[in-house]
């Protein structure tokens, strides 16, 4: 028998609910719900869910308390579905720990898509960060080499400094995931690099210049505005 991927919803509009619970059945994953925190930590704990779609507005309490009660002891991929759209609210929550951010309305095909590239790196992250500085990431014409420290567009050397394949290196082991500008901040240029991320706007201006086609039209690195960078997944440009 087929086992279903099991995706916890927390969220306490019933239409949202609903809509959400129909799209994930038809898809094959077996949704749950939960419509206050204190039930959603109850049935984290007893049903073991494979992933959680969070909404920040909860009744009872903050939904990123769930953030950070989940990040205590699991990996346990966390998509926040909110209708907040500010910034702050995005970074907030993606530094505490959850995986991915979606603006409310948003569509069934962009929820499913978010939804696999979530549970596939949480599932593979585990043996990747060890073996991806001894492997290759590809999406499309882009390849980055981790045993030669190299970056190739269609085959030719795409000429990064260090610290150009040091930053894109990082985005590649996260494909997928927003990595807000202080995570990547910290992992390239240690704790103390500060709040100026200007350097790092820099490397990506001409990361862009010597990889994408069309800069400002991004197909690898795409912008969160005000939040971080991501990596398209693998998959994205099959």
């Amino acid at each position: 028998m087929e086992i279903k991927e099991k995706i916890l919803m927390i969220e306490d509009e019933k239409g949202i609910c609903n809509f959400i619970t129909t799209v994930l059945s038809s898809h094959g994953y077996e949704p749950l719900t939960a419509y206050t925190g204190e039930e959603a930590m109850r049935m984290i704990s007893s049903h073991c869910p494979d992933l959680i779609l969070l909404d920040l507005g909860l009744p009872d309490m903050d939904g990123s308390k769930i953030i950070s009660y989940v990040r205590k002891w699991s990996q346990l991929p966390i998509i926040v579905v909110s209708a907040r759209t500010h910034e702050t609210e995005k970074v907030s929550a993606l530094d505490l720990g959850a995986d991915d951010y979606i603006t409310k309305p948003f569509g069934a095909d962009e929820l499913l898509a978010r939804i696999r590239t979530a549970i596939r790196h949480t599932r593979t992250s585990a043996y990747t960060s060890s073996m991806m500085p001894n492997g290759r990431f590809q999406a499309g014409a882009l390849v980055i080499d981790y045993d030669k420290y190299r970056v190739y567009i269609n085959g030719s050397d795409a000429g990064l400094t260090q610290n150009e394949f040091k930053l894109v290196a990082l985005l590649g082991k996260n494909a997928g995931r927003v990595l807000t500008y202080d995570t990547i901040m910290r992992e390239l240029w240690g704790p103390n690099a500060g709040e100026d991320n200007q350097i790092l706007r820099v490397n990506m201006a001409n990361i862009r210049r010597k990889i994408e086609k069309n800069p400002a039209t991004p197909q690898y690195i795409f912008t969160e505005i005000g939040v971080g960078y991501r990596m398209v997944s693998g998959d994205e440009l099959s």
